[in-house]
């Protein structure tokens, strides 16, 4: 072979190379875009869980016009929802901010590992009548 094939090949590698490693980036991000997407979905179920806990008169196992029963532990996610769902494939979600009169703020945690080593995390904030979602990381 010649000097010019040889250097041809070596550039065909590199670009195939550089190819290579920039979709594997783009798979990953993807995959934490749909996890976040995916997590997002299940703190707006369970906002409007904890809105209908609210609404719902404390004899009948509600909050009676508050928040005040969801406590920030395994317990006060239990009077919204089963173990699966509060630990499931796109996350794991808990009570952040134990609910007060006013409101009561949730967190997910994601299954997909961020580059930095961290994981995504987002927040949800529940109020009588609306959910405010954040990515936190």
């Amino acid at each position: 072979m010649g000097n010019q094939q040889i250097l041809l090949l070596v550039l065909g590698m590199i670009i195939v190379g550089i190819t290579i490693a920039v979709a594997v980036i783009l798979v990953n991000e993807n995959a934490v875009t749909s996890n976040r997407d995916a997590m997002s979905t299940d703190l707006m179920n369970i906002a409007v869980r904890a809105q209908q806990y609210y609404n719902t008169p404390g004899p009948m196992g509600g909050g009676g016009r508050s928040f005040l029963g969801l406590t920030a532990d395994a317990a006060g996610m239990l009077k919204l929802v089963s173990t699966e769902m509060s630990d499931n494939p796109n996350g794991t979600y808990s009570i952040r901010a134990a609910g007060n009169n006013t409101r009561v703020i949730f967190q997910s945690v994601g299954r997909f590992e961020l580059a930095d080593g961290s994981f995504p995390t987002m927040i949800c904030t529940v109020t009588q009548g609306s959910a405010m979602v954040e990515i936190e990381n």
